[in-house]
């Protein structure tokens, strides 16, 4: 089991999560669409070379987020981050993957 954790910004986070959930992440026992959402601000500053969604190359960009935190089982993890990529809208976006222990 994993745990997986993205940033989104605040208008794109249901369709984000709907295409995890979609690759089967976010599942507890009888339960689907199971996830924590933190609200939050990001920041970045887009580099030369980048094609930012928000904000422009070279200036510090301020965007209300959302952290959405979820469970995903080992076989669905690499189709869980492969949908989140794919909704996500920025070129780079942030996630952390952690393995769970079974205790």
């Amino acid at each position: 089991m994993y745990k997986l954790a993205f940033y989104v910004p605040l208008e794109d986070a249901e369709a984000v999560k709907e295409a995890v959930f979609a690759s089967g992440a976010g599942r507890i026992g009888d339960y689907e669409a199971c996830c924590f959402e933190t609200r939050g601000t990001g920041q970045f500053r887009p580099l030369y070379g980048a094609n930012p969604h928000i904000g422009q190359v070279g200036e510090l960009e301020k965007v209300e987020e959302v952290k959405v935190e979820l469970v995903c089982e080992d076989a669905l993890i690499h189709d869980a981050l492969a949908a989140l990529r794919r909704a996500h809208p920025y070129e780079e976006p942030a996630y952390d993957v952690w393995r769970l222990a079974d205790l």
